[in-house]
């Protein structure tokens, strides 16, 4: 298994101030759903220490809860590894994944005004963009943030804070396939953006619950390609 292996600067030090331990877990969360981290990555206290800036207990202390999360495996006599997810775990998280999104984009369609039209338009125009220009890293995390507004312009925050849960663990699925599915999901926001500015609720859902389908089946086809 390979070491962390991280790019000199990748990892920014960590300031000093404030609860390290819950910095340190975040820094690592981060570095995971990102993939800087991959999946079977071997992560050593001492080489994570050093990119972090700090010592090892906040390091290991990271590990530990990233384990209990189900981010990490703690193995005995080998250490720590970042989570290979089998094809079924990623299979449930992005079936839930559909339904939370699904009712997002309703409530969108029934709630949302001109504002938020604009703001979905601005992220989804940046995400093409991003997709001309190949920054797979960008059309990521812009597509994470178009999904993100859509869920906040539905107004219910319970749903929120599950996607929220589910969002950050599909972000590290969704790194491998968003090159393979390119432009055609950018097409489709466009087609969500048009359902949601004609308040038709309906067909919102029915846009979404296909878009987040092709993402799961492109990950298993990717898994069998």
């Amino acid at each position: 298994m390979p070491s962390t292996g991280l790019p000199a600067g990748a990892v920014p030090r960590l300031e000093r101030p404030g609860p390290l331990r819950e910095r340190v877990y975040e820094a690592l969360l981060e570095l995971i759903t990102t993939r800087s981290l991959r999946p079977g990555q071997h992560l050593v206290e001492s080489e994570l220490a050093g990119h972090l800036g700090v010592s090892r207990q906040p390091v290991r202390e990271a590990l530990q809860r990233l384990d209990t999360e189900g981010w990490v495996d703690l193995r005995p006599a080998q250490g720590a590894f970042v989570h290979e997810p089998t094809a079924e775990e990623a299979d449930q998280l992005l079936t839930v994944r559909t339904l939370l999104e699904s009712e997002a984009a309703r409530l969108a369609a029934a709630n949302t005004g001109l504002a938020g039209i604009t703001e979905l338009d601005d992220l989804c125009t940046r995400g093409e963009q991003a997709v001309s220009g190949g920054d797979v890293d960008q059309v990521v995390v812009l597509n994470a943030a178009f999904h993100a507004k859509v869920m906040e312009l539905a107004g219910n925050a319970v749903l929120a804070e599950l996607a929220g849960q589910v969002d950050r663990r599909v972000r590290s699925y969704c790194a491998p396939v968003a090159r393979q599915r390119g432009k055609q999901s950018w097409t489709e926001h466009r087609e969500l953006i048009a359902a949601i500015a004609e308040r038709d609720e309906r067909r919102a859902t029915d846009i979404m619950r296909a878009h987040t389908e092709h993402t799961r089946r492109t990950y298993h086809q990717r898994d069998r390609d």
